[in-house]
C-alpha cells in the first residue's frame, strides 16, 4: 500500500494523468473520424481509375454513404462514451453504485459480483439506443438489416442466460482468486483467464455458436469436392463444411475457421455463397488456409496471452494502491475488498492505451492478411480471390477510398487497392 501521506499527491496526478489521456484519446479520435469522412465525401463522385470497368458508381456511392453514416455515428458513441466514462469515474456515478449496494448487501463475494453485474446491465441499458439505430435504422437504410424485433430480442435473451449461466460464476471465482490467493494474485488469475478462453475456443463452434444459428453440412457436391481438395492440397484438416444461416440477421458475407484442435470447423455464411461461385469461395478458403499456414491464429493468441499478462500484473499493483481509486472518483472500502471497483476501474482506463497502441496491431494485422493473400494466389487462381474480394467489397458497401491515415490507425484488412495492387501481379 502507497504512504497515506502520499495519497493525496498521488490521487492528483493520477487524475490529471486520466484525464490527460481521455482527453488525448478523444481527440484523436475525432480527428481521424473527421478526416475518414471528408476523404470518403470527397472522392464520392466518381469511382477509382482501377475499379472503373468493375465497380458501378451507384455501387461506390452507396459504399461512400454508408462509411459517412457509420463515421457519423461513431461520433456520437464517441462523445456519449466519453461523457459516461466520465461520470462513472470523477463523477462519481461509480463510487454511488458501490456504496448503495453496500449498504443493503454484506461485504464479500456476492456484493461484488452484484457490482459487476449492475455495471454490466446499467451500461447494456446506456448503450441501447445507439445498438438498436445501428440494428434498426443504419443497417435496414443501406439494406443490411435482417433482424426482425422478435429475433434480436431472442437473442438479447440468450446472450443474458450465458451471461448469469457462465460469466456470473466466473467473475465470482476471479474475485474469490483476488482475495484468496495472496499476493500474486494477479498471476493464478491469469492462468485461469487464459484458462477460461481456450476452453472457449473449444465449445463454442459445438455448443454455444448453435444456440444462435443455425448450421448445416456443406451439401454442394461440385463445391465440397473443391474444398475438400484445397484441404488437402495444403495439409489441414477440420471437423467439417457447414454452412450458417447468416442472412436471417444481415445481408453482410463472410467466412471463417472457428474451433481448436479437434473442434475445428470451416464455416460458410449462407450469403456468401450466394454472392460467390465455387472458384471464388475456393479461393476466399485458401486465403483463410493461409492465416493458419503462417501461423497467424497461434501468434495472435500468444500476444493475447502475454499481453493479458502484463495487464493482470499491472491490474495486481494497481489494485494494492488507494490513490488509483481516489484519482478515478471512488472512495475505496478501508474494511471490505475492493477487487470489483479494482477491475472496473481498470477495464475503464485500458482502453486509453489501447488508443495509442492500436495502430502497432493493426499494422501487424494487415501484414498477416497480404500473406495470408499470397498464400492463397499461390495455392488457387488470384483472379478469383480478386473476383471475390471485390464481390465482398461491393456487397458489403466497403468504401474504396478510405483516408489513408484513418487506414494506417484502424484497418486490420488492407484496403482494397492495396491488396489488388499486390495480389494481380503475383497471379500474373
Amino acid at each position: 500500500m502507497t504512504d497515506p501521506a502520499s495519497v493525496p499527491t498521488f490521487s492528483l496526478a493520477m487524475t490529471v494523468a486520466f484525464s490527460i489521456a481521455l482527453l488525448g484519446s478523444v481527440l484523436l479520435k475525432f480527428w481521424l473520424a473527421t478526416r475518414q469522412i471528408h476523404h470518403v465525401a470527397q472522392h464520392r463522385s466518381a469511382v477509382p481509375a482501377a475499379f472503373a470497368d468493375r465497380i458501378t458508381l451507384d455501387a461506390h456511392q452507396k459504399a461512400a454513404d454508408y462509411t459517412i453514416a457509420q463515421g457519423r455515428l461513431g461520433l456520437l458513441e464517441l462523445a456519449w462514451g466519453t461523457a459516461v466514462t466520465l461520470a462513472w469515474t470523477l463523477l462519481g456515478a461509480l463510487s454511488e453504485l458501490n456504496q448503495g449496494l453496500a449498504q443493503w448487501m454484506t461485504p464479500g463475494i456476492a456484493q461484488q459480483v452484484a457490482l459487476l453485474a449492475a455495471f454490466a446491465v446499467v451500461n447494456a441499458v446506456i448503450d441501447l439506443p445507439f445498438t438498436l439505430y445501428r440494428t434498426f435504422v443504419l443497417e435496414q437504410r443501406f439494406g443490411f438489416n435482417k433482424t426482425t424485433v422478435s429475433l434480436w430480442l431472442k437473442d438479447l435473451a440468450k446472450s443474458t442466460v450465458l451471461s448469469i449461466v457462465i460469466g456470473l460464476p466466473l467473475a465470482a471465482l476471479v474475485l474469490w482468486m483476488m482475495g484468496a490467493t495472496g499476493a500474486l494474485w494477479w498471476l493464478w488469475t491469469w492462468g485461469v483467464w487464459m484458462g477460461f478462453n481456450l476452453l472457449v475456443l473449444l465449445v463454442y463452434p459445438t455448443w454455444i455458436a448453435p444456440w444462435f444459428n443455425q448450421f448445416k453440412p456443406l451439401d454442394d457436391p461440385e463445391l465440397k469436392d473443391r474444398v475438400t481438395q484445397l484441404m488437402a492440397r495444403c495439409g489441414f484438416q477440420s471437423k467439417g463444411f457447414y454452412v450458417m444461416d447468416g442472412s436471417k440477421r444481415s445481408a453482410h458475407a463472410n467466412a471463417y475457421f472457428t474451433g481448436f484442435g479437434a473442434s475445428k470447423r470451416v464455416v460458410f455464411y449462407d450469403t456468401l455463397l450466394a454472392q460467390l461461385n465455387a472458384a471464388e469461395v475456393d479461393a476466399v478458403l485458401a486465403h483463410e488456409l493461409g492465416h493458419f499456414k503462417h501461423r497467424h491464429i497461434l501468434k495472435r493468441i500468444v500476444a493475447m496471452f502475454g499481453l493479458s499478462l502484463l495487464g493482470f500484473a499491472a491490474l495486481g499493483w494497481l489494485s494494492q494502491q488507494i490513490w488509483f481509486y481516489t484519482g478515478l472518483g471512488v472512495a475505496p472500502s478501508l474494511t471490505g475488498p475492493n477487487d470489483a471497483l479494482a477491475l472496473l476501474l481498470f477495464m475503464m482506463v485500458l482502453p486509453l492505451a489501447g488508443t495509442f497502441i492500436g495502430p502497432l496491431f493493426a499494422q501487424l494485422s494487415r501484414k498477416h492478411e497480404f500473406e495470408a493473400d499470397a498464400f492463397a494466389v499461390a495455392q488457387t487462381s488470384g483472379h478469383d480471390l480478386s473476383s471475390a474480394l471485390l464481390k465482398l467489397y461491393q456487397d458489403n458497401a466497403s468504401t474504396l477510398t478510405p483516408d489513408p491515415v484513418y487506414v494506417k490507425f484502424y484497418y486490420s484488412h488492407p484496403p482494397a487497392s492495396e491488396r489488388l495492387g499486390r495480389m494481380l501481379p503475383a497471379a500474373a
